[in-house]
């Protein structure tokens, strides 16, 4: 959350060709309601639930970038769906980092303490090892612009054969893949991108 990958991922897709798709929007869009409305009826427990059946389904997609939420690492199923089914792209920020950009944020539930600082830190630590572990290519947020960010990735893409694997397409070409960002409130800032197939990143929860 915060590392910004809805953003990020929405210029990445637009430059392959590809279909931008946020986890978190359509889980909300299904259920009619915010996610903080999910987490208030259902508790985190009950929107993981939710969150791991749209991703199995999100990411068996074709030509599709996909943005997924902060949490989506912790359960082991999302992680080698994740993996196995695209190319993962971390966008990484720091907790400091995070906090600036989500402070002011009230749609982040696992924010909405009296420390969210000190919750982003925690995330991040429980959070981070996962992302690297799933991560295909971890790119540092830092202060690039989201062009120079998408660029990055598409470059990443392109050195590692992705792109023309895909079809022989230059870097503006089409292929799939999966932008994650993990940020902390939604306790990430990372971006996963899986070319190939469908592309994703992390936000929110």
């Amino acid at each position: 959350m915060g590392a910004g990958k809805t953003t990020v991922g929405r210029t990445v897709a637009r430059r392959l060709g590809y279909a931008f798709v946020d986890s978190d929007h359509e889980i909300e869009a299904r259920c009619g309601v915010r996610i903080p409305v999910i987490f208030d009826h259902e508790g985190e427990s009950g929107f993981r639930d939710r969150e791991a059946q749209m991703i199995d389904e999100l990411t068996q997609r074709e030509r599709i970038v996909l943005a997924t939420g902060g949490g989506a690492v912790l359960r082991p199923e999302n992680r080698s769906r994740l993996k196995a089914r695209g190319t993962v792209v971390y966008l990484r920020a720091s907790p400091h980092d995070l906090w600036l950009r989500t402070r002011h944020d009230r749609n982040r539930p696992l924010l909405q303490t009296q420390d969210p600082k000190g919750r982003l830190e925690a995330l991040y630590a429980e959070r981070d090892p996962l992302y690297r572990e799933v991560a295909d290519f971890v790119i540092e947020t830092g202060k690039p612009s989201v062009a120079q960010l998408a660029n990055m990735v598409l470059m990443q893409l392109e050195m590692s054969g992705w792109i023309a694997a895909a079809g022989g397409n230059d870097i503006h070409g089409d292929a799939r893949s999966d932008v994650r960002g993990d940020g902390a409130g939604d306790p990430h800032h990372d971006a996963d991108i899986e070319p190939a197939q469908d592309t994703k990143t992390d936000d929110h929860a």
